[in-house]
Formats: structure tokens, sequence, C-alpha cells
């Protein structure tokens, strides 16, 4: 029992591979940047997508984020996950281009995107056997991405931030510069929001379920 509790305390204690990273930057071995950027920019390119209309606008988040990561990375203190702290810079990013175009156009994160010349994906592939399970999926997908579009920009952000990429209420405050009850309010206004847009959604899918039945 001791050697599993030494274990499981080991392991805890040991630096994910981020961490190493890291540390290998700051003493200087600036290739370990790299290794960061090609593990995190596909996550970072996609969630400012979340939140800006072009791809060209999502690539120059991508490219600010790394740069403001680079030379603040001494300010790193491991409280969260590199990734997360990554996140927190793009979010601070696109909330200041949001700022500057006052604009959201709605984009359908189904449509594959080029990263240096290679198409990826913005979601992650349903691999139902099903051809019609697999239209249905896709069309859902589709209303949820729209659907998250039409939010008012404050909603959305915090909805994203929330329940796509696991941020703790807290977490959100900060970055958001708003106190936590303030989140947890938005939070609220935000899911009734989403959940009457899907409550729309699947009552006009069933009745058209019904009619092709008939």
């Amino acid at each position: 029992m001791e050697e599993a509790e030494k274990e499981t305390k080991r392991k805890l204690k040991a630096p994910d591979k981020d961490g190493l990273l890291v540390k290998q930057v700051l003493e200087g071995d600036y290739g370990a940047f790299e290794q960061l950027v090609k593990r995190h920019q596909s996550r970072v390119f996609y969630h400012a997508m979340r939140f800006l209309s072009r791809q060209e606008d999502a690539e120059d988040i991508l490219q600010d984020t790394f740069l403001h990561a680079f030379k603040g990375l001494g300010s790193f203190r491991g409280d969260s996950s590199f990734l997360t702290w990554l996140l927190k810079i793009a979010t601070n990013n696109c909330l200041m281009k949001l700022r500057k175009t006052k604009k959201m156009d709605l984009v359908s994160l189904d449509k594959p995107v080029e990263i240096d010349g290679s198409e990826l994906q913005r979601e992650i592939e349903d691999w139902s056997n099903n051809p019609s399970d697999q239209r249905l999926e896709s069309e859902t997908r589709e209303f949820l991405n729209k659907a998250m579009a039409r939010l008012p920009e404050d909603k959305r952000m915090v909805l994203v931030l929330k329940d796509v990429e696991g941020f703790t209420n807290l977490e959100i405050s900060e970055t958001l510069g708003m106190s936590v009850a303030a989140v947890k309010s938005r939070l609220h206004r935000a899911r009734l929001a989403m959940r009457d847009l899907l409550s729309h959604y699947f009552e006009e899918r069933e009745l058209n379920n019904k009619r092709n039945l008939q």
C-alpha cells in the first residue's frame, strides 16, 4: 500500500510533457518551443474560429497567441495546464479583435480550413456507420455551430470557455475580467438561450420525420 501511495505521489509531482518543454525553452532550447507550437496549434486555431468569422482572423490570433506566449513564457507558473494558459491568451486576443470589428458573421465549423497548405476539419469526425444517422448528426452539428454563433458575444464567450473548453468558473472570471457570480449568471442565460434554440430545432426535425413516415 505504501509503495502504491509513493508511486501515486511521484506521478503527481512529475512534470508533464508541456512542462518539460517549457523548462527547456526557458533554459535556452528554443527548438522546444516549436514542439509546443506543433502540439497545440490546431487546438488554438479551432478555439479562435469559434469566436471569429474569418479564417484569416483566426490565423492572426494563432500567430499572435504563440508570439505572446513566447515573450511571456517566464510568467507561466503551471497553476493550470499550458494549453489552458494558451487558450486564455487566445481568448484575450479574440476579445480585442472583436472589439475592433464589432461584428460576427455565421460560420460553419464543419467546413474544412487550410493551415500551411494542409486541410483540417474543425470538428471531430462522425464515425457512425449509418449514412442516415451520419447525415442527421452532421445537420445537428451544423445547427449547433450556427446557434452558438447567433448568441451575443458576451454569452458565447462564456459558453465556449465553460462547455467547450472546460474552463472553471474562476478561470473564466480571470480571463474575461468579471466576478464568478457574473460568470455563473451569464452562463445560465447562455444555456437557456441555447436550450430554446435547440428545442425549436428538434421539434421541427421531429415533425419532418413524422411527415416522411406518412
